[in-house]
């Protein structure tokens, strides 16, 4: 049993100094492929309307926001104006009421920006599980070792031959299964 451990080990050893040439060869057959999961998203039936429901709700919550902040900005502007007829301690009274309102504006647009995050999740984490889904389909059912997202930042990969794009294949199963 030790020895096990410690061959494993040594590989692993010899693929970090090796590269990854020598894990290719170590598994032989192995396949590799990629995907594009946000071409893949913007084709996957659903998606187009879930898109739709949340650019609108989002859109009302940045109205929101709008009309807050031109609240806010048109009691400052009238506080400019006024703050030289005013006693110092109406002054500090009118302060205080803008940093009420500030805050006010503050902590909405947080809630609104969670609301909006869990409103997101609702819409597009079912579409995206049955993404994932498929992807785990075909890489069983192709029995691939690996399969890459091109479409996530800082990925690492430069250049793929368009031979092992499964994104198609992909969008293919999504549009036949619904």
């Amino acid at each position: 049993m030790k020895l096990a451990v410690v061959g494993v080990w040594v590989s692993a050893i010899a693929v970090s100094l090796a590269g990854p040439e020598l894990l290719v060869a170590q598994q032989g057959a192995s396949k590799i492929a990629y995907v594009n999961t946000q071409a893949i998203l913007k084709q996957t039936p659903g998606y187009v309307k879930a898109e739709s429901t949340f650019t609108k709700e989002l859109e009302g919550y940045r109205v929101e926001v709008q009309k807050l902040q031109a609240t806010l900005d048109s009691a400052a502007s009238d506080f400019d104006q006024q703050s030289v007829m005013l006693s110092p301690t109406q002054r500090a009274a009118k302060r205080k009421d803008l940093q009420a309102q500030q805050q006010k504006l503050e902590q909405r647009t947080q809630e609104l920006q969670q609301r909006a995050a869990t409103r997101e999740r609702e819409l597009l984490d079912p579409i995206q599980s049955k993404v994932n889904s498929v992807i785990e389909g075909i890489r069983a059912a192709g029995n691939y070792a690996i399969i890459f997202d091109v479409s996530s930042p800082n990925n690492g990969i430069v250049t793929a031959d368009k031979g092992i794009d499964l994104t198609q294949r992909v969008v293919q199963q999504l549009k036949a299964g619904s």
